[in-house]
């Protein structure tokens, strides 16, 4: 019999399947999966918020890892390694993440677990986790000249966050002249590829320099 993990990495793992199966779930649930009593989670997490931002934790690892193959699979398919590409495939993996995996990226942005509020004391804030990811965000935002890379970067962010929300809703297939009824609650297909990119391009444009010999449309 393969050796099983620690109990904390194993209760951080049936928390990952079970949000990702379900969305966010209660600690006894995720005790109840792990094979444990209802209190022992309490001995690595002092407080359910605790464990479900350890959960919420993995999900923004698993983004980071998109984003750097995102990056890397444009830096070979580029000749130059063109940071306003970077971005358009960062922008189009964040929605499809989002997309695919909507229990835990609802779990990621919960201002509850963001503030830290609820956990118990020395435990880092998830709002931690958001950091590199912005940063990135950042130093490709400034690599395309912008002056004020920060509040852009912030900017780009916030409309891919919406996109991804009104598209999980249904609202932008019906302004866009679907019907409301075109959820896509797994995988990007070619419809929404197509849409996709014709959004992340608008959003480019309207806050980076358009690229050489291009316009803003």
């Amino acid at each position: 019999m393969p050796e099983q993990p620690p109990l904390r990495e194993r209760l951080v793992d049936v928390g990952v399947e079970l949000v990702l199966a379900h969305g966010p779930v209660g600690l006894r649930e995720i005790a109840r999966r792990a094979g444990v009593s209802h209190g022992a989670p309490r001995r690595y997490f002092p407080t359910h918020h605790a464990l479900l931002s350890a959960i919420a934790e993995r999900g923004y690892q698993e983004l980071g890892r998109r984003f750097a193959t995102a990056q890397a699979t444009t830096t070979t398919t580029t000749t130059t390694d063109d940071p306003r590409a970077q971005l358009a495939a960062y922008a189009r993996v964040y929605v499809g993440y989002a997309l695919e995996c909507r229990g835990m990226f609802e779990l990621m942005f919960r201002h509850d677990l963001l503030g830290g509020g609820q956990l118990a004391s020395g435990l880092t804030p998830l709002r931690e986790s958001t950091l590199p990811l912005f940063e990135q965000l950042v130093r490709l935002v400034q690599r395309c000249g912008v002056t004020e890379a920060p509040a852009t970067a912030a900017a780009l962010w916030s409309a891919m966050h919406g996109i991804a929300q009104l598209w999980t809703w249904g609202s932008l297939q019906l302004v866009l002249g679907g019907t409301g009824s075109q959820r896509l609650d797994q995988h990007l297909d070619q419809h929404l590829d197509q849409r996709l990119d014709q959004l992340v391009e608008t959003v480019l444009a309207a806050h980076l320099t358009p690229e050489p010999g291009g316009t803003i449309p």
